[in-house]
């Protein structure tokens, strides 16, 4: 990936903001059990490749990957996710993501604890900009994967931080 170059306009500055902004609002959605948020920074139709993670690499409806992503987290006690590093190229209406990731994932006392980074393309709409392809890749992770399984045994629950929202 080339080396960013100084910005051409305050456009484009508005724009890398506009992007950052993006995944910040996927943290909090997930985090906050805020789906709507959560479907709101996405196209209608986005490429998932998951592959690393959880075997999925596909193209999506938007509301069926946020309900897909919604029954995963819900049953968790708390989820952080935490991005950085936030390495994007604009060209044009579209744009690459890259940032560094770090996702835990808490049920009682246990925690699932995951390192890596995303790829995205965001695509400029007439909504703003929106995630239109996202792709995780996982380089560590520490903690038992079986938490996941645990947790969705257990169905979405209100938590002490945000109640019964979003379940």
């Amino acid at each position: 990936m080339p080396l960013l170059s100084a910005p051409l306009s305050v456009q484009h500055l508005l724009d890398r903001a506009a992007i950052a902004d993006l995944k910040y609002a996927y943290a909090y959605g997930v985090d906050q059990r805020d789906w709507a948020l959560y479907r709101s920074i996405f196209t209608d139709r986005i490429e998932i490749d998951f592959f690393d993670w959880a075997g999925i690499r596909d193209v999506w409806d938007a509301d069926q990957w946020v309900a897909t992503v919604k029954e995963t987290l819900a049953p968790f006690d708390a989820t952080q996710h935490v991005f950085s590093n936030p390495l994007i190229t604009l060209n044009g209406d579209s744009a690459i993501c890259v940032t560094t990731m770090t996702a835990r994932h808490v049920l009682g006392e246990e925690a699932q604890i995951l390192g890596g980074y995303y790829t995205e393309r965001m695509d400029r709409t007439e909504a703003g900009w929106k995630i239109a392809a996202c792709s995780l890749k996982i380089t560590w992770e520490e903690g038992d994967r079986d938490l996941f399984a645990r947790a969705a045994a257990l169905g979405p629950r209100p938590r002490r931080d945000v109640g019964a929202q979003g379940i």
